[in-house]
């Protein structure tokens, strides 16, 4: 396992890092009293990445997290106009990121999603749904854009 300068990790009592992973300069893994973050082995996280892991982060062998990339685990209820939305109740939910799975520079994956095996999120896509094994997905919010080929090149 390799940390680059100034990666920040919280809370790694319920961190739990797999073979050969690397994390980029500047990257935070963002553990929480609760919630567990697994990362499989053999897991590429680029510079500057943020991985919270408050509802539960689950992320599989072979991944590739590109530059920027944000996972979140929890977002606020709106309480309606009378309150800010700051002062709504917090909601964990899960990501689950499927192996083989590769996540383009500067995307965001959003409380809840599923992220099936083998599947390619463009850069910059925010992912607001589950996205299914193999598929190509990109755009705001990100879309399915086709299937991955079956066969090698």
């Amino acid at each position: 396992v390799i940390f680059e300068a100034g990666s920040l990790v919280f809370h790694p009592e319920n961190i739990h890092l797999g073979d050969n992973v690397y994390v980029g300069h500047q990257a935070i893994l963002k553990g929480y009293h609760k919630g567990l973050m697994h990362i499989g082995s053999d897991v590429w996280i680029g510079q500057q990445c943020f991985l919270h892991s408050a509802g539960d982060l689950h992320i599989g062998d072979g991944v590739g997290i590109g530059p920027g990339v944000r996972i979140l685990t929890s977002l606020h209820q709106d309480p309606g106009t009378s309150l800010p939305i700051m002062e709504g109740e917090v909601r964990f939910a899960a990501v689950h990121i499927g192996p083989g799975t590769d996540l383009g520079a500067g995307s965001t994956v959003l409380p809840g999603v599923r992220i099936g095996s083998g599947v390619q999120v463009g850069a910059g896509a925010v992912v607001s749904r589950d996205l299914p094994d193999f598929s190509v997905a990109a755009g705001v919010p990100a879309r399915v854009l086709r299937m991955r080929s079956t066969e090698a090149l």
